[in-house]
């Protein structure tokens, strides 16, 4: 590509670099390229690579002392029933922390379908019932129940095709 016009996006190459904004890109447009300009911004690069790896060494450190709700050997498990073969328990603990994320996602979106489904068939009937027991019965009212179809609408968000299929053979 040409550096004529500016790309309001990052290419490949420059992922992970910053994407300069079109006022500084319209001012350096205008005239000349400027030179002066290319050393500065190396070197808020070079700070802001630094930084980048200071965060993630941090993190890393911290995955040495976070027990995962994932158990170990369940990760381990999975991890070598699809081949991948690592001995860093820190990578380990890191992908099991992101699969504990995915599962809380759906789990979270889950009971907004639930919620939503509560609310809009039966909450005007929920309402409409006396209390027949007090607090036990308050409790029943406000008692989300989750079903295949919140789950499968959850997982539809993600890509996952949960439905089971229309007829049985």
């Amino acid at each position: 590509m040409s550096d004529s016009a500016p790309v309001p996006y990052p290419l490949s190459s420059e992922v992970g670099q910053p994407v300069a904004s079109t006022s500084s890109a319209a001012a350096g447009s205008s005239s000349a390229p400027a030179t002066t300009g290319t050393g500065s911004s190396q070197s808020r690069q070079a700070a802001e690579d630094a930084r980048k790896d200071r965060t993630l060494a941090e993190f890393m450190l911290m995955l040495d002392d976070y027990e995962p709700l994932i158990p170990n050997e369940v990760t381990d498990y999975y991890l070598q029933k699809v081949g991948f073969e690592c001995e860093d328990p820190r990578l380990k603990r890191l992908l099991s922390l992101a699969a504990q994320k995915f599962v809380s996602d759906i789990a979270a979106d889950a009971f907004q379908h639930a919620r939503i489904r509560t609310n809009a068939a039966g909450g005007r009937a929920r309402a409409s019932q006396p209390l027949y027991g007090g607090s036990g019965s308050l409790k029943d009212r406000t008692r989300t129940t989750l079903t295949m179809d919140d789950l499968s609408a959850a997982l539809q968000e993600y890509g996952i095709n949960a439905r089971k299929p229309d007829y049985y053979l």
